[in-house]
């Protein structure tokens, strides 16, 4: 047991002094981005590492669904989708010869939509005839293409971690790469940016279509979720779906997507962070040299509808043939403000862990519940968001039971304050977290470029373990009581679908 203790006693002092010196490398951070402006107005964050002989890229767009307006929904997440089909050098054989064929498929296509949307009085003959005429030509346009060339290219240059993704705020794509290979990095992307070619565009919006199909449609956590978000919000933007509504996606038209893409991934929209193992001075000529020569263009002032004030609680039921479940969401303010703060801390103190609040209760000792999760901050940081609790009951107890156990959690938070103890162990994990998040260089870029883009300075990760320190209980009591009510309360159900 001696030596049992000796190494708790070694692990400890080895896990304090880790946690200390990644605190004070984090707080270093200030003198070490390097933090550039092109003439385009396009936003560079450069920060070297030399931890491996690696370099991490975040290219980020300030645009996401939420910039979207209705009858165009999906079209961010499958622009998304069309940036990896190539450009007029990259993902063809001849793209001279190919566009006269993309010409053509883009006027049967559209012929196509124009009779299928007419509903009852289309002419079947004539849609049959158009689908077999698209068919066609999009098998003689195989013979152009080259599928995946900038996937084979990155592979072929040491690439790892070629990704993207779309959310409400922003569309991001980001890749890391052998440090010596910045150069064809920043080829690559400054052709994206100048070049883009929406090639396969209808048969990627049938693949975008098929997974909305799994995704949602399939799904009963899907489908609850999406319903709820569409109750929760019934005026913002939030409350329409990231990969589009089924009746916009199946008749997007090329055309609106392609002045998506002109319109919002301007170089004045967007941030780059590069973080690794590189010459930084070399690193800006080389982003200079590909990059500000893209001319900047005005990003349109659009101003979502602004929710709301709830004035009392809204419910749902949604039927579906899956074991039930619940989704409760309370109305929040989002970044910088400081009760977003406080409600990490309340997220933290109601399900971070095994020695939560809602685990302990629920599910340890109660047995009323499979699983209870909370999260802050759905579905986006840009506007005004959600303090969610997503839970799914233990059989026989049914989501009435649990939901009214969950209530009794959350009044228990607003009666009684927070231990210094229990809070302390919340603000560590947290800490904890979010620097083990910065430990590698495509996870430090990603924070970078996300906080550069939503929340205007990427300095956000710094200043938010300074506030989080700075939370008393009062300041819990003070947000639960505020915000967690009633009146501010949607509730979604998911109830199992009776048999006909």
């Amino acid at each position: 047991m001696k030596g049992i203790k000796k190494y708790i006693v070694v692990f400890f002092i080895l896990f304090v002094f880790l946690l200390t010196a990644s605190v004070t490398w984090a707080l270093s951070l200030k003198g070490r981005v390097e933090e550039h402006t092109l003439k385009n107005g396009m936003k560079i964050l450069i920060l070297k590492r030399q931890y491996s002989p690696t370099v991490s890229f975040f290219m980020s767009f300030k645009v996401g669904s939420a910039d979207e307006y209705s009858g165009i929904s999906g079209t961010a997440h499958l622009l998304e989708h069309m940036l990896f089909k190539g450009t007029k050098m990259l993902g063809t054989r001849d793209y001279l010869k190919e566009k006269k064929i993309l010409d053509e498929i883009d006027q049967v296509a559209l012929r196509l939509d124009n009779e299928i949307l007419k509903g009852k009085k289309a002419d079947e003959a004539k849609i049959n005839k158009l689908k077999a005429e698209l068919g066609r030509l999009q098998k003689r346009h195989k013979r152009y293409v080259v599928k995946d060339e900038i996937d084979s290219i990155y592979s072929k240059n040491g690439g790892v971690g070629l990704n993207a993704s779309t959310s409400y705020d922003i569309t991001r794509y980001m890749v890391s790469l052998p440090s010596n290979r910045v150069d064809l990095w920043a080829k690559i992307e400054s052709d994206r940016m100048l070049n883009p070619v929406l090639r396969e565009f209808y048969s990627e919006r049938d693949v975008v279509t098929e997974e909305r199909r799994q995704r949602i449609d399939s799904s009963p956590d899907g489908k609850l979720y999406e319903n709820f978000m569409a109750a929760a919000f019934i005026a913002h933007p939030y409350r329409r779906p990231i990969i589009g509504w089924m009746s916009d996606l199946m008749f997007l038209k090329k055309r609106t997507t392609e002045r998506f893409f002109k319109t919002y991934y301007a170089p004045n929209n967007t941030v780059v962070a590069v973080v690794g193992d590189i010459d930084t001075s070399k690193t800006l000529e080389i982003i200079k040299k590909y990059f500000e020569h893209i001319p900047s263009q005005p990003i349109p002032s659009f101003i979502p509808t602004k929710e709301p004030e709830q004035m009392g609680e809204r419910r749902l039921k949604v039927k579906f043939d899956a074991n039930p479940s619940l989704i409760i969401g309370y109305h929040k303010p989002t970044v910088p403000d400081f009760d977003d703060y406080v409600f990490d801390i309340i997220d933290g103190i109601l399900s971070s862990g095994r020695t939560s609040r809602f685990y302990k209760r629920l599910i340890d000792e109660e047995k009323i519940a499979v699983s209870v999760e909370t999260a802050n901050g759905l579905p986006g940081a840009r506007y005004p968001n959600l303090f969610a609790i997503f839970a799914a009951p233990r059989h026989p107890h049914t989501t009435t039971e649990l939901e009214q156990a969950i209530y009794r959690e959350i009044e228990r938070l607003k009666r009684e304050p927070v231990n210094e103890r229990e809070l302390r162990k919340i603000k560590n994990q947290l800490q904890v977290g979010f620097i083990r998040a910065l430990n590698s260089n495509s996870g430090l870029a990603s924070k970078l470029s996300y906080y550069q883009t939503v929340a205007g300075d990427w300095r956000y990760i710094e200043d938010q373990l300074d506030v989080i320190e700075r939370i008393t209980p009062q300041d819990i009591l003070k947000a639960v009581r505020k915000y967690l009510a009633e009146d501010n309360r949607t509730v979604a159900e998911l109830v199992k679908k009776e048999k006909e």
